[in-house]
């Protein structure tokens, strides 16, 4: 059976401040994602929330980018908006940067990672979600899983696996995207995935078969607003299981709690901490930054689950890591590499500080 799955997510208001996500949205979105279920538009979906975003998991038959589908989520997010409105939430349909929906909600706000594949016989699917970080944030993890044999081991000695995958990577500053074969490209491949803040991981492939294995999220709010109106908290799909990497090696790279672009106002760099979805709730400097992982079987593109993966003690280790690494960083205050590098602060107050103190600045002698 082909089936579609999207994942669609947007900040469409905060509770309180920018660490939750209230509970009466997420009501309102699952009756209305319900009633699109009980019309046949969609085969099944699970409405969660990682921080102040709204998730929207769902399966289908109608392929990527479908018409439908979008403005299903849209006008769920639409909807929703308007009751963190009456409740005063903050940020009130902050990822909602047009008034109008034209198709498709690429280049509207929200993120969005999908894929259509044939179903196995057994089709074991975990989904991430982060919070207060950007779209780059899947680099590393995607390259660990599908390309590092310490990692992952089945690149070693499973017969399915040792050809390798293909990594589709997008310039989201030029708009172009390149494949990179792995393990044969590894080194360019680096080359561009080390700078994550332009560079992302758009997908994944299983080089001998072709089939899809990992897709995520690569849009860019301060991109598309030309402003900074919040961070991109993407979202990344991954296959698991037979022709791909296990579950614990899908895991095994967030046992690191790496640095990250986002955190406070979107400008500083911080630990992302593996939690459970309960746990999502980043509060200490509007962070650190979290990433969830729910994990599901399809049958029959009916989502069976969700596993909350990270609620797993074994990650405790990681989760402490990143409190020491926030205390490490929260030190340096206003001071790079805590806050961002200049470039990327172009979307914050920087410009019209330049702008302001432009004539004041006085050519060197000699």
């Amino acid at each position: 059976m082909k089936v579609t799955l999207s994942v669609i997510k947007a900040d469409i208001g905060g509770y309180v401040g920018h660490s939750e996500s209230h509970p009466d949205i997420l009501a309102r979105a699952r009756e209305l994602l319900a009633k699109a279920k009980k019309q046949g538009l969609l085969i099944d979906f699970h409405v969660t929330k990682c921080g102040d975003d709204l998730q929207l998991v769902m399966t289908h038959q109608h392929g990527e980018e479908n018409e439908k589908i979008h403005k299903l989520a849209w006008d769920t997010f639409v909807d929703c908006t308007q009751i963190a409105r009456d409740l005063k939430l903050h940020g009130a349909g902050q990822d909602l940067l047009s008034d109008a929906f034209s198709g498709n909600v690429k280049g509207m706000g929200p993120g969005v990672a999908e894929m259509e594949f044939e179903e196995r016989t057994a089709e074991t699917i975990i989904i991430f979600m982060a919070d207060k970080t950007s779209a780059g944030a899947w680099n590393l993890p995607l390259y660990k899983m599908f390309a590092d044999p310490f990692n992952t081991i089945g690149l070693v000695i499973a017969s399915n696996m040792h050809t390798g995958f293909a990594f589709e990577v997008h310039d989201i500053k030029e708009h172009r995207k390149i494949t990179f074969n792995a393990p044969d490209e590894i080194y360019d491949l680096l080359v561009f995935i080390g700078a994550p803040s332009r560079y992302m991981v758009k997908a994944v492939y299983h080089r001998e078969s072709k089939e899809i294995a990992a897709a995520s999220s690569t849009q860019r709010l301060a991109l598309i607003a030309g402003r900074y109106v919040g961070k991109d908290d993407p979202v990344c799909i991954v296959r698991s299981q037979g022709e791909f990497p296990a579950v614990g090696e899908v895991l095994e790279p967030f046992t690191l709690p790496f640095l990250v672009e986002g955190w406070m106002r979107g400008s500083h760099h911080g630990p992302l901490m593996p939690v459970s979805v309960e746990d999502s709730t980043p509060s200490r400097f509007d962070g650190p930054p979290r990433v969830v992982a729910l994990g599901f079987q399809l049958s029959s593109g009916k989502l069976v689950g969700p596993r909350d993966m990270f609620a797993d003690k074994s990650f405790d280790p990681a989760r402490q890591q990143a409190n020491e690494v926030a205390d490490f960083m929260r030190r340096h205050g206003p001071f790079e590499p805590h806050r961002l590098p200049l470039e990327e602060m172009e979307y914050t107050t920087m410009p019209q500080v330049s702008k302001k103190l432009e004539g004041r600045f006085i050519a060197l002698e000699g």
